[in-house]
């Protein structure tokens, strides 16, 4: 038993439900692009990955749950930093392969401690004006 085999809805839960499951379009390594959104004020708080499993411990338990490419495990956010993610919506693209998580963040959503994974990440880029948009 791994830390991860903890984190299952109780023994017996249901996989993911097959109609849901056919409409997802996974990458080569069987993950989805879940993107996370502040629930209330639409901020991108973070982008993590999922695979079928993680989606269903996210859409039945009401916490967001991801697949960690580095370990090899899943992980609910918020079991080591207490900095957790309540789920309010969970929305498929028009595309199948990538996930809209809505949550109420409780803490910092990043693992550096900042509200989101984005802050100090800006590139700077040429944003033109709405005469120069017409032009």
């Amino acid at each position: 038993m791994t830390a991860s085999d903890t984190l299952d809805a109780a023994p017996g839960t249901p996989a993911l439900d097959p109609a849901l499951a056919a409409r997802l379009k996974h990458d080569g390594a069987g993950l989805l692009t879940a993107v996370v959104q502040d629930a209330d004020d639409r901020r991108v708080l973070m982008v993590g990955w999922m695979d079928d499993e993680a989606l269903r411990r996210t859409l039945t338990t009401g916490r967001a749950t991801y697949w960690s490419r580095s370990r090899g495990e899943y992980w609910r956010k918020g079991d080591t930093s207490g900095h957790v993610q309540w789920v309010r919506s969970v929305a498929l693209d028009c595309d199948g392969d990538t996930l809209l998580v809505q949550v109420d963040q409780v803490g910092a959503a990043c693992h550096r401690g900042t509200d989101t994974c984005f802050d100090g990440g800006d590139l700077g880029a040429v944003v033109l004006s709405q005469k120069e948009r017409e032009q």
